[in-house]
């Protein structure tokens, strides 16, 4: 029986050979498929060009101030990057927020044009565009390795130019806070009724949600922030993490930091580029632009995490502060709040509406990973 099987079978050389024949085949295949794939994604579907040798000058603004640690460091290197990358094709001079327009214009200007790039957060223009929060950080949202994925792997992205689009603005993730603190306070967070008269300067759908607490959110500068909390105008406050927060010096005037920041657990930074003077770029700046955006992107998460890490242990060497967690209730009820609040939001919005189903789907998927990926190791990772 076994003699008469193994006339049917092939010598193992010529076997091996049809084999691997047929897997090169199909690996070209794949292969080609797959860079068509990746050049349709990247915008490269018609890399040929000839260069003339213009130089291209551009104008950017970001909201943070001139030479901002981190963020408008951030931004200053994105642009070198951009400039060494194109060989000097494309360059571009960075102004910090007020130095050309006030921070809270940038959205507008390089809607109309006046500028052709700006840096800053989404949820600066949520009263222009609701949904817009959505793009840099929620209440109990995205972290930072989620919001990523979401963007850049889960159709996210997309779902933020399409959103941008009437305003004639391309975005990009191009940086990221990672998890924020809770903030600053001088007086004990125990249980949620101690939110109620609480003066916290706190922005966004964050503080949407301590007023409904019973709160009050305040809207203050962060160059405010020091003078306003020193002199009992504002009982709390809320900024970035240690780094930033250290350099400030919120712990000489503040009793306790609280964490985790529940308003922001994975702030997302934006690069905004107005849409006809990138269409204008040949194939190759556009991509340039594409992967500096992305390089600041991971850069400015990696700073944070690594200077926070550094300026917590300054900050509990020094013991002048109580570093707490928020009890499990209050988060909990910050977390229904939060819920509620969206759901509200999202009735009221069409846009909203939309970018809250596809943030809600997605989540529900990473959660499920997460529980047996992240969550599982975390405990030991800490050990």
């Amino acid at each position: 029986m076994q003699q008469d099987i193994n006339k049917h079978i092939p010598p193992r050389r010529d076997f091996l050979k049809k084999s691997l024949q047929t897997l090169a085949a199909g690996s070209l295949l794949g292969l080609s498929a797959c860079r068509d794939d990746l050049k349709q994604a990247a915008g490269l579907e018609q890399a040929t060009e000839t260069y003339n040798g213009e130089t291209i000058e551009w104008m950017a603004a970001t909201t943070w101030p001139p030479n901002f640690p981190i963020l408008g460091e951030g931004v200053q290197m994105l642009a070198r990057q951009i400039e060494v990358m194109s060989a000097g094709r494309l360059k571009i001079k960075v102004y910090g927020g007020g130095e050309l327009i006030p921070p809270l214009e940038v959205f507008d200007a390089v809607s109309n044009g006046s500028i052709q790039i700006g840096h800053g957060a989404a949820y600066y223009w949520s009263g222009k565009i609701p949904a817009a929060n959505f793009f840099a950080a929620v209440p109990f949202g995205f972290n930072a390795q989620q919001m990523n994925a979401w963007l850049i792997s889960g159709g996210g992205w997309q779902l933020w130019q399409e959103i941008y689009a009437p305003y004639n603005v391309i975005p990009f993730p191009a940086g990221n806070t990672g998890v924020q603190m809770g903030g600053w306070f001088n007086r004990e967070i125990n249980t949620p009724a101690d939110l109620k008269g609480l003066k916290m300067r706190i922005p966004g759908l964050g503080g949407k949600v301590l007023d409904r607490m019973g709160g009050a959110a305040v809207q203050i500068a962060g160059s405010e922030i020091y003078t306003s909390l020193e002199r009992g105008v504002i009982d709390a406050a809320e900024w970035i993490g240690p780094y930033h927060d250290y350099t400030l010096g919120f712990h000489k005037i503040a009793r306790y930091y609280y964490y985790p920041g529940w308003h922001e657990p994975g702030a997302t930074l934006e690069l905004l580029v107005n849409k006809q003077a990138f269409e204008s770029l040949p194939p190759s700046l556009q991509e340039i632009i594409r992967t500096a955006a992305l390089r600041a992107n991971l850069w400015m998460l990696s700073e944070f995490e690594a200077k926070n890490a550094e300026y917590l242990e300054k900050i509990i060497s020094e013991g002048k502060v109580e570093v707490r967690p928020y009890p499990a209730e209050v988060l909990r009820a910050l977390q229904n709040t939060t819920a509620q609040l969206l759901e509200e939001l999202a009735a009221q919005d069409a846009p909203t509406k939309k970018v809250w189903e596809h943030v809600q789907a997605f989540k529900q998927k990473m959660n499920r990973w997460n529980q047996i990926s992240e969550s599982a190791i975390l405990p030991y990772l800490q050990a």
